[in-house]
């Protein structure tokens, strides 16, 4: 138990909003009605890694937003060997989108935990996600009421792991780094961008892949009570 913790940060994406199962759902409405004879599961084993991928190089600003948005659908169908206009491409991309926030499943125990935390710490998000859409997820999956602060990629003018936006995020809460702790999926951007900056960190590792031994780390949101 930490005693001194008085603000836990968290990441959205990954974290909290399912955002695998989410996105497949809304990928299996658009490939329904646009692409039938394309099976699902096959773009989303191109599309899952690819993705991620294109996240990276978009939060350490290797790639614009708009580019994002294209090379990770455009990458994937090349990957299955499909050919796809650009204009087809960006009209799936504003579909995504679109459909994206129509689903909101979270991970397990996340409103549990939530509900046990909200009344013991003051309770924020830092996200790199886009404003408009971090925005509908939070409320669309009623989330809206757990936090105090929620601070996006846009607002901060830097991305996760810059440690700009965890200093604005920080302010912005009116609290202190020593009291402070985050919680995310990513090792590289919520983990080690916290730590870098000044906060504490713990590692959100369902996948169960490997982390530094002096990482402190959960596979299950409800193993938060361990810490807090």
């Amino acid at each position: 138990m930490k005693t001194n913790i008085t603000d836990v940060f968290f990441d959205l994406d990954h974290t909290l909003w399912d955002f695998d199962k989410n996105s497949e759902m809304a990928f299996d409405r658009i490939f329904k009605s646009r692409f039938p004879e394309i099976k699902i599961q096959d773009f989303i084993e191109k599309y899952a890694p690819i993705n991620q991928e294109c996240w990276k190089l978009y939060q350490n600003d290797k790639i614009t937003h708009l580019e994002l948005r294209y090379n990770r659908l455009k990458f994937s169908f090349d990957a299955l060997n499909i050919e796809i206009s650009d204009e087809s491409i960006d009209q799936i991309a504003n579909d995504y989108i679109e459909f994206l926030t129509d689903n909101n499943h979270l991970f397990d125990g996340a409103i549990e935990v939530l509900e046990y935390l909200r009344p013991k710490y003051r309770l924020h998000i830092i996200t790199n996600g886009f404003a408009n859409v971090q925005d509908k997820k939070i409320n669309n999956a009623l989330l809206s009421g757990y936090f105090e602060t929620i601070t996006n990629s846009e607002l901060a003018g830097v991305k996760k792991p810059n440690s700009i936006i965890f200093d604005y995020a920080v302010n912005v809460a009116k609290a202190s780094k020593q009291n402070s702790i985050m919680i995310g999926d990513c090792l590289d951007a919520d983990v080690n961008g916290a730590l870098n900056a000044g906060l504490d960190a713990i590692f959100f590792n369902d996948k169960k892949i490997s982390a530094p031994d002096n990482i402190k780390q959960i596979n299950h949101l409800l193993e938060l009570k361990k810490y807090l």
